[in-house]
């Protein structure tokens, strides 16, 4: 069941909430200047949330004439809290379980994906389940464990208490502690080590848009590669140089521009 709720004390200006089987969920909209065109669903990374994505949803929207609709998954933003209980497959399960709950309550069927870092492990997974999307732009996704991420959590981690990150993070969500220790506990688990959704990518049967920085910490080439080699359909790829994990914050308008050459030529073709 879904209906829409009350925010909760304090939550941030302009932030809405539904409630999905039990869960309250942060969201945004925007609507479509053109009314034919679909809505882009924004998939944060592992640390984001509604406001975390800044501007960037207004932006493409505006841009391509699409609607926008991005939302905190649950124990991010101000949604509500997980309690540091997140299971191994908890990526497959947001892909396949949780995301298209909330897009039937939010009547949302005509869409395209815009997943960054786990958002964009979701939006694969999600399109590799089998269920409906016009098209996906990944940006740094994660396809299968890599040594280079784990690592850079542990040390993410250990600085966690005094790290300017935590400061950064508290003006994002509600319990910045319980989002970054559930998070992290789940990917420095052993139980998370051999994970993939590599097998799900040849059922990705939609055009799909790749971004990555070759200066990226947290993955490497080797994830968009792989959606190149695996998707049953076109692929693009854009890489860049000088940039991380973050190309939205890093090489902005080479990125929007990157998203709305793509997102133009996919949006007006019908659903």
């Amino acid at each position: 069941m879904s209906t829409l709720v009350s925010p909760p004390v304090s939550a941030p200006p302009g932030s809405k909430f539904i409630e999905v089987d039990g869960e309250r969920i942060e969201y945004r909209y925007q609507a479509a200047a053109d009314p034919a065109a679909p809505t882009l669903v924004f998939l944060h990374q592992g640390l984001g949330s509604v406001s975390a994505w800044r501007d960037v949803p207004k932006r493409l929207a505006e841009i391509t004439g699409c609607a926008a609709f991005w939302y905190s998954r649950s124990g991010y933003g101000w949604a509500d809290p997980v309690g540091r209980r997140r299971e191994p497959d908890y990526l497959l399960a947001e892909a396949t379980r949780k995301l298209p709950r909330l897009l039937e309550a939010m009547q949302l069927r005509d869409i395209i994906l815009v997943g960054h870092s786990d958002g964009g492990t979701i939006a694969l997974a999600y399109l590799g389940s089998g269920l409906p999307a016009r098209a996906v732009i990944a940006v740094a996704p994660h396809v299968c464990d890599e040594r280079l991420t784990y690592e850079t959590i542990e040390v993410q981690r250990a600085q966690w208490g005094k790290a300017p990150l935590r400061a950064l993070l508290q003006r994002h969500h509600r319990d910045a502690d319980d989002m970054f220790l559930s998070w992290t506990d789940i990917w420095l688990s052993p139980r998370f080590r051999g994970w993939s959704i590599e097998s799900l990518l040849p059922a990705v049967r939609v055009p799909a848009l790749g971004l990555q920085g070759y200066l990226d910490t947290a993955g490497t080439m080797m994830h968009i590669d792989t959606m190149a080699r695996l998707i049953s359909a076109p692929v693009e790829l854009v890489k860049y140089e000088q940039c991380g994990h973050d190309p939205f914050r890093e090489r902005p308008q080479e990125t929007l521009d990157a998203c709305a050459d793509f997102l133009r030529r996919h949006a007006n073709t019908p659903a």
